[in-house]
């Protein structure tokens, strides 16, 4: 895990001073289960448990609002699910989230405020379709888009699919899930059960198949029906209704641009504007509420606060002790929506040999442990790199083996995808989220069947003075960085109207 070269932000710089003037201290369990001396800082208004971009988006209003505020990050860097990895040759890419597109405007003002600037991702040239042994390149700029050239049955009946997805999801409200009027219905069901219902032609399940695993990094047997409609919805703005396209395209979808320096650039810059109130390395053990107010206990350092904002994974908020407990409802929540599977490798060569070949490094796959890729290059192509994901039952059955038995996967598949130039990389990174402790998946927490309808209204409503942010608690962009940005601003809201 790389922390930016621009500033390292340490426990340290905060404790330099604030423990000793705080005059106090407490003691702490770390995972080890052995007890440590946890120095007390000053008390603030608003503790932020996470220091990826949703609790950092929040300290950030509520610095603005003139709140005094800590941020407590589990890790040695901020970001999250968003990171930079550093390569042999010097550079960097992106080991989580990493893209951005229409409709995503708040990433996108963030970004802007901090100074990172964002390129088109490499979409020049063919695209490849791998189904049943057979390399197909197919251009992504006639009538079909970016679909893949499967037999014309398959097309047709995939956009019927498309469309009835679109429409179902146009009645559901993107801030209450639960309550549309098929809600009931929906979320008795896998997606599974309702693509084997409507996906009649099998390259046309094929194709939703492959959309769903490169979306939610889960099966679609995984998953409610009623989730998937609403993370539809969600693939848009106050202005825009969500589509399936928009989160499957590049040019013109959610896959459209990057960040030059790469992503984990904005969690690092803002992190930066705050200062000596980001403590690293604090992984939180316990939130207790006492004589009106709360005291956070992490690793090595406590605080108390008048309100608490939770910024971390769903499924992992449950790993923190509170007292009192939480409501029962948000609890069962967090017990019930698990992390999707992913994993990203990437191949680096001294050129993007593929461009000479007339292809943009995109893949889709029916068959291998990398089922789709990206041209990870930086934008002036100075090298070359393919990024592929690994997901859903992919990555579980990769997630027990090393990094030399992944790797000899992945090459055979970009081999097999791009030519024998693809089995010699100059660096090869591969970053694992379900073995990453402080996420434990990703991108996002999903909803089986019937958790929404069940559970769905405690995923944002406030426990006392406990709050919640996340980008799984967004309204707009579940499951992405704009997602991220929304819930820290509206978490923010929440905790100033109610200082």
């Amino acid at each position: 895990m790389h922390v930016a070269r621009e500033r390292q932000l340490s426990r340290r710089s905060l404790l330099g001073g604030a423990a000793a003037a705080a005059g106090a201290v407490a003691l702490t369990s770390t995972a080890a289960g052995t007890a440590t001396a946890a120095s007390a800082l000053p008390a603030v208004d608003v503790a932020v448990i996470g220091g990826g971009i949703a609790g950092l988006t929040a300290a950030r209003d509520l610095v603005a609002g003139g709140k005094t505020v800590a941020v407590l990050e589990a890790r040695d860097r901020v970001g999250g699910r968003v990171v930079n990895l550093s390569l042999a040759n010097g550079g960097v890419t992106e080991g989580g989230g990493e893209f951005i597109g229409p409709t995503q405007d708040r990433i996108k003002a963030l970004a802007d405020s901090l100074g990172v600037a964002t390129f088109t991702t490499y979409n020049t040239g063919k695209n490849l379709l791998y189904k049943d042994g057979t390399r197909t390149p197919y251009a992504t700029d006639g009538l079909l888009g970016s679909v893949p050239p499967v037999d014309a049955a398959g097309l047709a009946n995939a956009a019927i699919v498309q469309a009835k997805l679109d429409d179902m999801a146009k009645t559901v409200p993107v801030d209450a899930p639960w309550t549309a009027p098929k809600a009931a219905e929906w979320d008795k069901q896998t997606f599974e059960s309702w693509l084997n219902a409507n996906a009649i032609v099998p390259s046309a399940k094929f194709l939703l198949d492959v959309a769903c695993t490169s979306i939610f990094s889960a099966q679609p047997r995984e998953l409610s029906l009623l989730y998937v409609l609403f993370y539809i919805a969600a693939a848009g703005n106050e202005s825009n209704a969500g589509t399936l396209e928009r989160l499957t395209d590049t040019a013109n979808g959610a896959q459209e641009s990057r960040f030059v320096g790469g992503s984990q650039q904005v969690p690092i810059k803002l992190a930066a504007t705050l200062g000596d109130r980001v403590v690293l390395s604090a992984p939180v053990r316990s939130v207790v509420q006492s004589g009106g107010k709360y005291v956070v206990t992490a690793d090595g350092v406590s605080v108390t606060a008048k309100k608490v904002i939770v910024a971390v994974p769903l499924p992992l908020t449950g790993r923190i002790a509170f007292d009192p407990l939480l409501p029962a409802a948000r609890d069962q929540l967090s017990q019930r929506m698990p992390m999707g599977s992913i994993g990203k490798a990437i191949a680096v060569y001294d050129t993007p040999f593929w461009r000479a070949d007339g292809l943009n490094g995109q893949v889709v796959s029916d068959s291998g442990v990398v089922r789709s890729t990206f041209d990870n290059s930086p934008p002036d192509g100075s090298y070359g790199a393919l990024m592929g994901f690994i997901e859903a039952d992919q990555m579980r059955a990769y997630d027990a083996s090393s990094t030399d038995e992944v790797k000899a996967a992945v090459l055979k598949d970009y081999a097999a995808y791009f030519g024998d130039k693809a089995k010699s990389p100059t660096s090869f990174v591969l970053q694992r989220w379900d073995n990453e402790g402080f996420s434990r998946g990703g991108p996002v927490a999903y909803a089986p069947p019937g958790v929404l309808t069940e559970y769905g209204a405690a995923l944002r409503k406030p426990a006392g003075g406990i709050h919640w942010a996340g980008t799984e608690t967004s309204t707009y962009w579940t499951g992405y960085m704009d997602g991220a940005v929304r819930s820290g601003e509206r978490a923010a809201r929440e905790v100033l109207a109610a200082l």
